[in-house]
């Protein structure tokens, strides 16, 4: 697809959530499992915003005239996210990584945060209204194809989670909202489908380089805006990740490539992106309309205190040091990060194990486990790595030993580590000799098979294979 001459356009926006308490509140930010036992039931209505007038997308939603019910735990809210109470100070942690993604972004921290309300009548919030402040302007990022700038980073609140939806009503849980949530815009400078691609994972990698946003699906969620030449801006919601981003694009593009060729008016419009990469219609895009002061909260200045924040390392800039420091891989240590293993303190706890038998049993022995034997390797923890890892460094198990040792403590089982005690050297050596003699002209794989068997995991393949190689 030729995006230049289409005329192409396409801008993002990433909405990241934020670990800790909540924005406004002292609620924890979580998506509780608890059963509810409060709810309110409301209907919204779009009032005038700043400028005067009343939001289109706010206007389309209320013609739906829904009855939303909003319930929650009293353990994981109170009376802000029921709307009874005023919004408490906004978060000091939240409003300090707000500043140093924006530090991390080449942005211009503003001088002073005005606490906006953002009319939003589908449901998502129970006033009405969605609390948003900008944080800094005109950032950039350098990408393969070009700079991209960043006009806005806000901080604001999640949305209600939707949960059972009939014709006449919607039921919303109350847990998920007022999380923290930083909104970051690009312009409309990116080229194709590739390029928005590569701009929306550059700036999940410094979001996540903050250490303090959450992690997980749903965490963090990505809007297309695109357009082609003699069309409208339609904004694109909800893609499952970032490999159907350019899927995506794709198609709507020849959307609206074959909706001009038909000579059809285009309306701008929100659309949400459908599993078969397809998008269908939510609602008209909202404008500046929906924007009026949070009346319930004091302006914040930005202080030099607020400024003295300690930034980050690039995860990029990590991964590029352990592939230069341990000769990994740049996909090895990429899944390290990711994975937030701290790879430098197992190699400093543990020098008498090399490099990539360490990321064998932190990696490479939990995925095996998990893709084929379906253990619960989540409820690995670094203690539990520190154990396994101590008695391999120390000699006392062999590495063929780590997938069961790890399979029993995800089962909660305390562990005989003198069960998996190494065989003697002379004892494995007659053992192979005996079987070679006994079962002659087998293959290797056979012979190491039946050796592995005999001796039940207590001594290392490497070591058998090299036996063997001296008998045969």
């Amino acid at each position: 697809m030729d995006y230049a001459a289409l005329g192409f356009k396409a801008g993002l926006e990433i909405h990241q959530q934020l670990e800790g308490k909540k924005l406004f509140c002292d609620c924890p930010a979580l998506n509780s499992e608890k059963k509810p036992n409060r709810k309110t039931e409301r209907r919204l209505r779009a009032v005038i915003g700043e400028t005067g007038e009343v939001d289109i997308a706010a206007a389309h939603e209320m013609k739906k005239n829904k009855l939303f019910e909003y319930v929650g735990n009293s353990e994981d809210t109170c009376l802000v996210e029921f709307d009874e109470e005023p919004p408490h100070e906004a978060n000091p942690e939240h409003i300090q990584t707000a500043i140093i993604a924006a530090k991390l972004l080449h942005a211009e921290i503003v001088d002073e945060i005005q606490v906006m309300r953002k009319i939003v009548v589908d449901g998502s919030n129970v006033g009405g209204f969605q609390r948003t402040m900008l944080i800094a302007r005109n950032g950039y990022i350098e990408t393969e194809k070009g700079k991209v700038i960043i006009p806005a980073i806000l901080l604001e609140e999640e949305a209600a989670q939707k949960g059972k939806e009939t014709k006449d009503k919607v039921t919303y849980k109350l847990d998920r909202l007022g999380l923290g949530m930083l909104e970051i815009s690009t312009d409309a400078s990116l080229k194709d489908a590739q390029h928005v691609q590569e701009v929306a994972s550059y700036i999940g990698m410094v979001l996540r380089s903050t250490g303090k946003v959450k992690r997980g699906l749903g965490t963090i969620r990505q809007d297309v805006n695109l357009s082609v030449k003699g069309g409208e801006r339609v904004e694109i919601k909800g893609f499952q990740d970032l490999r159907s981003i350019p899927k995506v694009i794709e198609k709507e593009v020849n959307r609206h490539v074959a909706l001009l060729k038909e000579g059809k008016i285009m309306k701008k419009e929100v659309r949400k992106a459908e599993a078969d990469f397809s998008t269908s219609f939510l609602r008209p895009i909202p404008g500046a309309a929906r924007l009026y002061p949070e009346t319930d909260a004091l302006p914040i200045p930005i202080t030099k205190e607020l400024l003295k924040v300690q930034l980050p390392t690039l995860l990029k800039d990590k991964i590029k040091t352990l592939t230069k420091k341990h000769q990994f891989a740049e996909e090895v240590a990429e899944q390290l990060i990711k994975s937030n293993i701290d790879f430098e303190m197992y190699a400093t706890k543990y020098k008498n194990l090399k490099p990539s038998a360490l990321v064998e049993v932190l990696l490479t022995v939990p995925k095996d486990l998990r893709s084929r034997l379906k253990v619960k390797t989540e409820k690995i923890t670094q203690k539990h790595f520190q154990d396994v890892l101590t008695q391999l460094n120390e000699g006392n198990i062999p590495k063929d030993a780590v997938p069961e040792i790890l399979t029993l403590l995800t089962e909660g089982k305390k562990v005989d580590y003198t069960k998996f005690k190494v065989a003697d050297a002379k004892d494995v050596e007659e053992v192979v000799k005996k079987i070679v003699k006994e079962n002659p002209n087998l293959s290797q794989g056979a012979y190491m098979g039946m050796i592995m068997q005999k001796m039940q995991g207590k001594v290392d393949g490497k070591k058998v294979a090299s036996l063997l190689k001296k008998y045969l």
